[in-house]
């Protein structure tokens, strides 16, 4: 790896527009976090999983605002706690992210052979938690967590650049996860989708003879759309900070270049931001809620869900339908 590049001076607008992200992030994953809280009927498996992600995400924005905010102009005490608490928090993200897809997953395709929703939680539990805890306290330990000069980062700490195993740690608490995660997930909601189609196709001649057959049609395109949503944002999100990370390895002088400081800084630390928009702004039932409390009426009584919906209600079934209960006609209706 070759010697670090001068540091990226961060203009007053590059802070502000990151400044504002990280605001709007901790904004939507507090909203998640109140949804969650505020109404029981809601938390099934796959928003409990959710609820996890968008704590992770908090945290994130937190430390990510006061990161940007103060932009450390070099090694200090704060400078390693926030880049501590950053690296823990978004790693975590990057876990609970792909428990999420692979839940749902194990959930529609295989249902059948699935483990156990208990055990399953436990297993995401240790893995989203437990694994980054451990790697971000082993850098902290091994005084890896430092100053970077905003080369790999905007404004806030992770890996001290003059740590002659840099590429190590930063890949270990970060990249690594985070270049998996581009993998995993299009390939897991591929297969889901997939999944759907194949279902749809199985009963397409049987549904003119079913209830849910008068219901709107707009229900298993409108879970396709935010099944595709869900890891094409995340990557449009992540992909700045991979870019400026491989550019920094190259030293190239196009790592100090505003819009892509801008594109790291906003995809950095709008996760929970973009996760609220799918999960509350775009979804239904949970919007209608929303929109009913601040304007003090009454909602309406919510419709049974399934145990692994992310969001809105569905139509019962018949029982000729029941055999394909736990497809993904239904389960992704988010």
């Amino acid at each position: 790896m070759p010697p670090p590049a001068p540091p990226t001076e961060l203009v007053p607008s590059e802070r502000a527009v990151v400044l504002l992200s990280c605001a709007l992030s901790a904004l939507g994953s507090g909203l998640l976090v109140a949804t969650h809280a505020l109404w029981p009927d809601l938390r099934s498996r796959a928003r409990r999983l959710l609820l996890f992600l968008s704590l992770a995400d908090l945290l994130s924005a937190v430390s990510y605002f006061y990161g940007v905010l103060r932009d450390f102009a070099g090694p200090s005490w704060d400078c390693v706690l926030q880049g501590a608490l950053s690296t823990f928090a978004n790693t975590s993200s990057f876990f609970w992210t792909v428990a999420i897809a692979l839940y749902l997953y194990l959930s529609i395709v295989r249902s059948a052979r699935g483990p156990r929703p208990g055990g399953l939680l436990w297993a995401f539990h240790v893995a989203s938690w437990g694994v980054p805890l451990a790697i971000t306290g082993a850098a902290v330990a091994l005084n890896k967590i430092g100053y970077d000069a905003s080369d790999v980062s905007v404004g806030w700490c992770w890996i001290d650049l003059e740590a002659e195993d840099r590429l190590l740690w930063m890949l270990l608490t970060g990249k690594l996860w985070e270049l998996l995660a581009y993998v995993t997930l299009p390939i897991l909601y591929v297969l889901i989708r997939r999944h759907i189609s194949r279902a749809h196709a199985a009963l397409s001649e049987y549904r003119p003879l079913l209830p849910e057959a008068r219901s709107p049609q707009h229900r298993p395109s409108t879970a396709d759309t935010k099944l595709l949503l869900i890891p094409l944002v995340f990557i449009c999100l992540r992909v700045w900070s991979t870019v400026r990370f491989v550019l920094t390895l190259c030293g190239s002088p196009a790592v100090r270049a505003p819009v892509l400081v801008i594109l790291h800084g906003v995809g950095n630390t709008f996760q929970g931001g973009a996760n609220c928009i799918m999960f509350v702004l775009c979804t239904q039932p949970v919007r209608a809620r929303i929109f009913s409390l601040c304007c003090c009426c009454p909602a309406s009584p919510p419709a049974q869900r399934p145990a692994g919906s992310l969001g809105g209600s569905v139509p019962s079934r018949t029982r000729e339908s029941q055999e394909s209960q736990r497809t993904p006609v239904e389960l992704p209706s988010t």
